[in-house]
């Protein structure tokens, strides 16, 4: 076997199909977000990042980077090991009691990342719950899928967002046996929102546990940034609830949330709870901070819904294909990898405009877009500019505009 062959021909057949991943080496500057550095080739620019999940520019929050310093000068950087033998930090203790407040839950446990959560958590529920049935919508994340697959529990598939057919998959299921319908609040390349209430309508009619996976939304809606569940007014329907700290917190983890005893289970069972390294007391020291400042940060996630509107406004009037979207997820549909590149290529060379490319296995083939995530500090000047340079790169590669 010629190995290095093997690895070479697969690069370029991911070449050749424009599906290859170039990472852009990006330096932000502290206190200046979205601005940042763009090193290539020698030369170092700055450009303008208009694709980041830190959706609130928390990760430049000077509350934030205050907490994390403080807690680096305080305990060092390392937190030791895992949380089972010489991991757990006392802000860690702190960060989990925020989490299960921001949910209203009795606990919550911190994971590496939402990555690890979702699958740590689905595979051990789906390993130990007698008879376990996942039923899982269709668009959901990999991690999600990663989790259930190592469960090697029964799975069903409803399609996207379709509440009948999630109701006659599980009436499918053996009423005795566990289940558990997972599914997440917001889909973060189409940036569609679940209709939760009618999801737990339809668990609760099975006997089936809710699992939400709460990553795109957690800081973003309801009352205190709790999520979609929160907004509509279902938080205490759902059984489990998943988040992350690297979105609209703005630094890095994962978590659950919800009762005592399950997320207790979780800790006790989860293997990639238990043989991973917790994460440094700084980053949940600067966690803490970022939770408790949005949770009362009303005007920064009305700012943020009002960027997101303006934005959609702007490029409807320029006549780019905007694909629909309810949420402050942004999506300009090319539908063409090959061209999604020259896309975000032409933007960074000619306008110092950052974005990636969103090309498959993240997006079906032929629905190849732009994933534009507005934030609170991108002002109407940044927004012009970015049509501007849109238009400009639509009409020299000769795409469609809009009807």
């Amino acid at each position: 076997m010629d190995y290095e062959r093997f690895f070479s021909d697969r690069l370029a057949g991911l070449r050749n199909d424009g599906r290859y991943r170039v990472f852009a080496d990006l330096e932000r500057h502290a206190g200046d977000f979205p601005r940042a550095s763009h090193h290539a080739g020698g030369r170092v620019e700055d450009v303008t990042v208009w694709c980041s999940n830190d959706y609130l520019g928390m990760g430049q929050h000077p509350g934030v980077v205050a907490a994390m310093h403080e807690a680096l000068d305080k305990v060092g950087a390392g937190a030791g090991g895992t949380r089972n033998i010489s991991g757990t930090s006392h802000y860690h203790v702190l960060l989990e009691e925020e989490l299960a407040d921001l949910h209203r839950t009795e606990a919550s446990l911190l994971f590496t990342s939402g990555y690890v959560a979702n699958e740590a958590t689905l595979g051990t529920l789906g390993q130990t719950l007698p008879g376990c049935v996942i039923v899982s919508d269709a668009d959901n994340h990999a991690s999600m899928i990663a989790g259930i697959r190592y469960s090697r529990a029964e799975k069903k598939i409803f399609r996207h967002n379709d509440v009948e057919h999630l109701d006659r998959l599980l009436g499918e299921c053996d009423p005795d046996a566990s289940k558990i319908v997972a599914f997440e609040s917001l889909y973060s390349m189409d940036g569609d929102f679940a209709p939760v209430a009618e999801i737990c309508d339809v668990a609760e009619r099975h006997g089936a546990m809710t699992y939400l996976d709460e990553v795109h939304a957690v800081g973003l809606y309801g009352e205190r940034g709790a999520g979609v569940a929160e907004r509509d007014g279902v938080m205490d329907r759902i059984d489990i609830v998943q988040g992350t700290l690297a979105k609209a917190f703005g630094v890095v983890g994962g978590y659950i949330a919800g009762s005592a005893a399950m997320v207790d289970f979780i800790r006790s069972h989860a293997s990639g709870f238990i043989f991973t390294s917790s994460l440094p007391p700084a980053i949940a020291a600067g966690a803490r901070a970022s939770i408790r400042h949005v949770k009362s940060a009303d005007t920064l996630r009305e700012r943020h819904q009002e960027r997101a509107r303006a934005l959609k406004v702007r490029l409807r009037e320029a006549r780019l294909p905007l694909m629909p979207s309810p949420s402050h997820i942004v999506p300009v549909f090319v539908g063409d990898p090959v061209r999604c590149k020259q896309v975000t290529d032409a933007l960074m060379d000619r306008h110092g405009i950052y974005v990636q490319p969103i090309n498959y296995p993240t997006v079906p083939k032929g629905t190849e877009r732009l994933r534009l995530t507005p934030t609170p500090l991108h002002d109407d000047a940044a927004m012009d500019r970015l049509v501007a340079a849109l238009q400009d790169v639509w009409s020299q590669l000769d795409l469609k505009f809009a009807a």
